[in-house]
């Protein structure tokens, strides 16, 4: 388990200083990472997800609540030495903590990674969907085979 939060801790690090490098400047015009396909380049998220229009203070206040209520969750599992559920309900809460501390420093969350034909977002939004996805696909695996997921 140690080895998993450690993993976490080392994808956080690394966003955390993409985005520094994306707020320094240092990503300034987009930078080709694969040709035209993948691209480093700033961009600021007023929103949510996905640029979904949903901004102002009360959404901070509810990322706040969700955070807590995911750890809540967290610590349930860890309890139940549900490792998996507990390791991905980390990462989503690592993510979130970082875009809402982007939020509540800059007033927008910064994204960096460009993908052609899809939206720009950085590696905490990619740890949060990744792993609800993963979430969501354990449960469902298990709701089809007739097991319960608690």
């Amino acid at each position: 388990m140690p080895l998993y939060i450690l993993i976490g801790i080392f994808f956080i690090a690394i966003d955390r200083f993409l985005k520094f490098l994306a707020v320094g400047g240092f990503i300034g015009a987009p930078k080709r990472v694969i040709g035209d396909f993948f691209q480093l380049s700033f961009a600021r998220n007023y929103n949510i997800a996905f640029s979904l229009p949903l901004a102002g203070w009360w959404l901070n206040v509810l990322i706040i609540l969700i955070i807590l209520a995911l750890i809540y969750d967290l610590l349930y599992y860890a309890k139940k030495n549900d490792y998996l559920k507990s390791y991905l309900l980390f990462l989503i809460i690592l993510g979130a903590a970082s875009n809402l501390f982007d939020r509540l420093k800059y007033g927008f969350v910064i994204d960096y990674f460009d993908l052609k034909y899809f939206t720009v977002f950085n590696l905490a939004d990619a740890m949060i969907v990744g792993s609800v996805i993963f979430l969501a696909w354990r449960m469902f695996r298990h709701k089809k085979s007739g097991y319960s997921i608690k």
